[in-house]
């Protein structure tokens, strides 16, 4: 697996990545916070709870509004594994499905242990954030695919019955690698997805998603996105319920008015193919960010991935700036999101600057340990 050097980095293209890394990773955590109190909820109880239009606000769940599920710490656990892959590119081992892995498992002891520990070196600053040790309603799949040292493969994957959206709703950030050909993209995301869904609607629907966020932040449209990604689909064995449910999703645009009837009917029964679907179908037909938020939330499948989903799309497609900024006002953890963001960013355009051959930086490597 190797890595094109891709874009020349002037100053505007700097920004410009930043700023949609920003929204990636900002849109995806604000979208899981307003589908997580409505996760267990059927529509007519959304309703009940929130008035006859749904949910339309963040709201209360685990103790206040804002709060984030699973999916928004896996996510930035997967921005730490993408970092460390690139750093310790450096000493010659270069595998980065086993940084990614390291990273999930880092993740993993957040759910098990009360609060950070120190002892551990090589933890880096991302698992010394106290916030992140909240157990969040991690599925069974993720904690038994994180849950001992093996690393799951799509040659033995871990759990081969899982077709849950989980594994797609934590990879976002590789659709950020903007210098990688979109196979080498899509190859990671399979590869990692495969260490806790080993179904392959699960691990085809990450790569697919992964895809269509690469092709975003690379400055596409989102139907050109989703095109690119049917084409890689097309060549990967099984990958037929992905791809129909990416043609589904392109053809509801033109079938009348958005609501929730038509999300319900994309996402189906909640599994990964369903769930990118209806985000792809929220993100095309959302007026803005809010208005396609609120849509893929709004209905009785799981909302916090359908949000979280969403929200990285429509962040990597405009940027953070198009955000709602009351929601990211209280947004849990947004500090911890905008410094990871700005490092994966600083990475992704002046890593020879940071660590190389010339020499490293004593800091970064204190917060990316090789």
């Amino acid at each position: 697996m190797s890595a094109t050097t891709g874009a020349v980095w002037g100053r505007a293209e700097q920004q410009d990545f930043r700023s949609r890394v920003r929204g990636t990773l900002l849109g995806a955590a604000v979208g899981d916070a307003l589908g997580g109190p409505a996760d267990p909820l059927a529509l007519e109880e959304i309703r009940a709870a929130y008035g006859p239009e749904g949910l339309l606000d963040l709201a209360f769940g685990q103790g206040r509004r804002g709060t984030v599920t699973h999916h928004t710490q896996l996510t930035l656990f997967t921005v730490d594994g993408l970092i460390r892959a690139q750093v310790r590119r450096d000493t010659g081992a270069w595998h980065p499905p086993t940084d990614l892995h390291r990273a999930y498992l880092r993740w993993a002891a957040t759910q098990r242990d009360w609060g950070p520990d120190e002892r551990r070196k090589d933890d880096g600053w991302l698992a010394r954030e106290e916030w992140l040790y909240a157990r969040r309603e991690p599925s069974r799949g993720l904690l038994t695919g994180f849950g001992d040292e093996t690393m799951g493969t799509l040659e033995k994957p871990k759990n081969p019955g899982e077709s849950g959206p989980e594994a797609v709703a934590r990879s976002a950030p590789f659709g950020l690698l903007v210098g990688w050909e979109p196979q080498l993209v899509a190859q990671l995301a399979v590869e990692c997805a495969a260490q806790s869904h080993g179904h392959p609607i699960a691990y085809l629907s990450a790569g697919a998603y992964a895809v269509i966020v690469h092709a975003l932040a690379r400055g596409e449209s989102l139907d050109g996105a989703v095109q690119r990604a049917l084409g890689l689909l097309s060549a990967r064995p099984g990958h037929q319920p992905v791809s129909d449910a990416l043609q589904h999703a392109l053809g509801a645009v033109r079938q009348g008015i958005p609501g929730p009837t038509r999300v319900e009917e994309l996402a189906g029964d909640g599994t990964a193919d369903g769930l990118l679907a209806a985000s792809v179908y929220c993100a095309l037909v959302g007026e803005d960010v809010r208005h396609g938020l609120c849509l893929a939330v709004n209905q009785s499948g799981p909302s916090a991935a359908a949000g979280a989903l969403t929200g990285g799309l429509l962040g990597a497609l405009h940027g953070e700036t198009a955000l709602p900024p009351g929601w990211l006002a209280e947004l849990e953890g947004r500090p911890t999101i905008l410094e990871l963001a700005d490092d994966f960013a600083m990475e992704m355009t002046q890593g020879p600057a940071l660590h190389g051959p010339a020499g490293s930086s004593p800091g970064w490597l204190a917060r990316y340990p090789r």
